[in-house]
This record gives C-alpha cells, structure tokens and sequence, in this order.
C-alpha cells in the first residue's frame, strides 16, 4: 500500500464516522503563531478545541502537512523527517475515548489488515494534574488487547499544550512490533532501540493550560495523530520511512548524482529529507533570510548542499530533486505546481550563493585550532561564510570540539532575535492560550489591517502577525517607512472604531460567497467548503478562524510603539493595547 492508497482509506473510513474532510492548512501558522511551522494537525483547530463553533462540525479530519525542527540532529535514522503527513481526526465535544480508540483500532486491523496480536498501546499513568487514565485501558481490552501489552507512562502519554498554554490531555500511544529483538529486558513502547513503531496517537483535550494553572475545558475533545510516512513503512514491511514510495524517487536520483560507489545512507536520507521540507516551505510563500522561517528554510537548504559535498556531489542537484518532490505530490498540493517557478528559483539562488563560500568556508573551519570554536569565529563562519549556527556545531561534533554559543549570540549583537533555538521555541504567545488579553490584541490586528488600506493604499495585505498577551507585530507589505504624521493616522482611525463600540460578528459561508461580499483573504491560500468571515460593522470583513472579542469597546487604547523593515517590501508594526482610551 502506497502513501495515497492510505491517504483514501482513512478519508473514505472516516466519512462514514461521520467526519468532514477539510484540507490541510499552510506549513506557516495564519494569525498569532505559537510556533513558526504548523507541527501537528491541531494547531490550525485550537479555537474549536477551546469551543468556538468549527463551520464543518464537531467532526472533521484531515491530512495536514508538517515541519518539525526540534530533532532534526536525528534525521538519517529510519523514522525522523523535518517534513511529513499526519492523518487526523478530531472531535469538537462529541464523541470521546470509547469511539475514537474502537475506531483507530477497527481501521488498523480490517482496514489495513494490521495483525492485532503486534499491537501494543501505552495510556497515562496519571500526575497531580490528571488521574490514571484507567478508562482508555478498558476500552483497549474490550477490544481483546491483553493486559500485558498496555503500559502506563507519565508524560510520554500527555500531549500539549503545543506552547506554555493552551489545551492538552492526556493520550493513548499505539505502536506495531517490529519484529525486532529487544534491546533489554526493560524494552517497551517508547523505547528508542525501534522495535516498537509508534503509528497513531489519540489525545483526549480535557485540560486547557492557563497561567493560574490546569483547568478543565467546557468540552471534552479527541485530536489525533497517525504518520503517514511511518504507518506505511510498517504496511510494506520496510526497514526505514525513506524506502517508502514518496521518497524512492528521490533517493535512487541522489544515488545517481552521487560520485561515491557506496555513498553515505545518512547523508542520502538527509539531503532527501531536506529537499523535500524547503520545496513545502517554498511552497508557502517563505524564503531564505537570516530570521525566523526563512532562518530555517536555508538552514535545511544549506545542510542539504554540504551533504550534497559529503557523497561527491559538485554540481547544481537542488532543482532536479526539487521536481521529483513537486511531481509526487502535486496532485494533493496544489500549491506546489502553482508556485514552481519560484520554488525552482530561490533554491538555483540559494545554492549559487552558498556554494561560492562554502569551500572557502570549510577551508577556514579547519584552520580554527583548539578544542573549541569561539564565538567570534562562529560568528566569522556565519557573516562571511553564510554557515548557520547548527551547521558549525555539526561540523565541530564531526571533530570533537565544541561552541561558544552565547559568545557568538554577543557578536551577533542587535540581531539577538535570529530563530537559532529551534522553531518550536520561537514563539510562545499566539492564541492558542486565548487569554482575554491575546483575543483582544488578535482583534486589533483587523482594524489595524483596515485602517493600513485606508490610509495608505487599498492593496495592502496582512504578510504575518504574532501576538503575544503583551503586544502585537503585523507584517504587511508595503515599499518604504510610514511618516509620523501616516503613524498617527492610522492610530486614530483604529481607536475611532473602539471608540465607536463596534460589533464584531461571525458568519460562516462558502469562499466565493465571502470574495463576492468582499471580504480579505488569502487569495493563494486552499479553503474548505465552508469558511468563517469576521465582520467589524462595515469596516472590516476578513476570512479568519478567531476567536475575536464581541464588540470594540472591550479593546481599550490603540498604540503603535515601532513601525520598521521587516523584509524587503515589508513593514513591520508593534502595537499595544492599554485599559484606558
């Protein structure tokens, strides 16, 4: 069974569950990110699993797309990617426990005839914060799996919140023996050695985190979690996720660029690996930059291009991988075959950048002596030679020496905001804390956007935002600095509308109805069949998610502390929201 074979049985079981099947949302987080990736399926849904009405239903499921960074020191070994797929099904306060693991347990062994005596599962042993979940055992033995191969874990089996806030729960793990031997008499689900492959996740959100601690959510919700790329690994008795079909192709093309005659298996896996994240990346709008997702982006593309050197590889072999990837998966992302030109583009300009220093700069590496590099000469290799941070402590662990990290952080100086600790620390304000005080300021955010087209020029669009419960940034293209005077106005504007008590309102529509009423949208982005539009009277009318406050009144005095570049045709806006107006 190949990857799309399984991709249709999931759907087609689903919707017989009753499901929706909505698409998968960009890899960059719309509105107020936690994290500067989407890493799970549920990160575009937290305010349905905070309550707020999804316009599909209490159920739905999907295939969303995936980046994760925070291990990626561990692609090359046979289950870890950067990028991936992972089916989902969610519940919105319907159904709980009991269906969603009977379900994921029905489509495993008759769906894809999976052997149930291979099953294992872990549930939560229970802290101070939850109980024992003794609930979710008991259905598993109801559906004849045996005492013995369910195990209790601590926080391996309580998922979230995806940032310092947000909802969470308590989770059931299901793994498939690998038919390997065990490593120790100790050996379990969850043990690293792999001989048990985790394949789905179901998490049960009844928690939401707060800063006054756990508290329970007005409704009892089901996110899960399988991974495409591992679950069909299993189904074709492979050893590794990079012998499946999606990457194959890629593989055996970088066996025949490679001048090596056994080259490097941990090398191909990562250049394969790489490739395929800054294709999806690209994808999205994203470019290489030395901040933030474009920080990540030529991380990846960078990495891949010294592993490139690593099996002998000293030609331009970016974009023809780059057609493989946008070839296998063009059918399910539109937006691959829309935006190739400029996939294919930056990656030709990234590689001819890096590759006109990169000799150099391995050559001055091996000059620095010593047992470890200094700041000043990471920073060195960073400015002059364009080596990402990650890439010479790579380099100095392939050599036994270590890195001045926080000497290079003070070299860099005023560019202290670099994304150098992993994407999935960069951001922990968003929404998915939905605090009073991230609502308010994520409102503000559609007057600020309005009052921008207003006075300055009709054509303006949102580029970004990120919200935490102290400020707002907005990012929003546009060719050179506001004026004071262009400053104050758009500051008066957004607090005339405050001051007005505006209602805001949600309706829920089809996203021609919304083009038609004239709503902002992302015109590159895929929708669902049926999307929200938020309305501030008839100043403001936007395709968001939420959640937004009621009524302008509740937002209190609009201030604008810094206006600057944030890229090239970029203006960046940080704001505040005081009590008092």
């Amino acid at each position: 069974m190949d990857s799309k074979e399984l991709k249709e049985r999931y759907f087609d079981f689903f919707r017989q569950k009753g499901h929706k099947i909505i698409l998968s949302y960009s890899l960059i987080p719309e509105h107020d990110p936690t994290v500067l990736f989407t890493t799970a399926g549920m990160h575009p849904l937290t305010p349905y699993l905070l309550g707020q009405k999804h316009p599909q239903g209490k159920r739905v499921a999907n295939c969303q797309k995936c980046i994760r960074t925070n291990d990626i020191d561990m692609v090359g070994d046979p289950s870890h990617l950067t990028f991936f797929e992972m089916l989902g099904n969610w519940s919105f306060g319907d159904y709980f426990k009991e269906d969603s693991i009977t379900w994921s347990f029905e489509f495993l062994t008759e769906q894809l005839k999976l052997d149930k005596d291979k099953i294992y599962v872990t549930c939560f042993k229970g802290d101070k914060n939850s109980p024992k979940d003794i609930r979710s055992a008991e259905v598993w033995e109801s559906l004849g799996i045996k005492k013995k191969k369910i195990f209790f874990l601590g926080k391996e089996n309580f998922w979230g919140p995806a940032s310092e806030y947000g909802p969470c729960g308590p989770c059931t793990e299901i793994f498939y023996d690998s038919g390997k031997r065990k490593c120790s008499n100790e050996c379990r689900p969850g043990c690293g050695c792999g001989k048990y492959f985790e394949i789905w996740n179901n998490v049960f959100m009844e928690y939401n985190k707060t800063k006054d601690g756990f508290k329970k959510l007005r409704q009892k919700n089901v996110d899960t979690g399988m991974g495409v790329e591992r679950t069909v690994a299993i189904l074709n008795n492979l050893g590794s996720v990079f012998e499946i079909n999606s990457f194959k192709p890629l593989t055996e093309k970088i066996i025949t660029f490679s001048k090596q005659l056994r080259p490097d298996s941990r090398s191909i896996r990562i250049v394969a690996d790489h490739i395929k994240a800054a294709v999806f990346i690209l994808a999205d709008g994203i470019t290489p930059s030395n901040l933030d997702q474009g920080y990540i982006l030529r991380r990846l593309i960078r990495r891949a291009i010294r592993h490139g050197k690593l099996l002998s590889i000293n030609e331009n072999f970016l974009m023809e991988l780059a057609k493989i990837v946008i070839y296998e998966y063009k059918d399910d992302y539109k937006e691959l075959w829309q935006n190739k030109d400029l996939i294919l583009s930056e990656l030709n300009r990234e590689y001819e950048r890096f590759n006109s220093v990169i000799e150099k700069g391995l050559k001055k590496f091996k000059e620095i002596k010593g047992k470890k590099i200094s700041g000043k000469d990471a920073f060195l290799l960073f400015q002059s030679y364009g080596f990402p941070l990650e890439m010479t402590i790579e380099l100095a662990k392939e050599e036994g020496m270590d890195v001045d990290i926080k000497g290079f952080e003070r070299e860099f100086g005023s560019h202290q905001d670099l994304s150098r600790k992993g994407a999935e620390k960069k951001f922990k304000g968003g929404l998915a804390d939905s605090s009073k005080e991230t609502i308010k300021l994520h409102t503000a955010t559609h007057l600020l956007n309005e009052a921008l087209r207003k006075i300055l020029k009709k054509d303006i669009k949102q580029k970004g935002s990120n919200i935490t419960p102290e400020r707002l940034k907005f990012d929003f293209n546009f060719e050179r600095k506001l004026t004071e005077e262009e400053i104050k106005k758009v500051e008066s504007l957004v607090n005339k509308k405050i001051k007005e008590a505006v209602p805001v309102s949600r309706e829920d529509m089809t996203f021609e109805e919304a083009v038609e009423k004239g709503a902002q949208a992302e015109f590159t982005t895929k929708y669902n069949d049926i999307i929200s539009v938020y309305s501030i009277g008839d100043f403001s009318m936007e395709v968001c998610a939420g959640p937004h406050v009621e009524n302008t009144k509740e937002l209190g005095k609009f201030k604008i502390i810094k206006e600057e570049s944030a890229a090239a045709g970029i203006r960046r806006i940080k704001a505040v929201l005081s009590k008092c107006l």
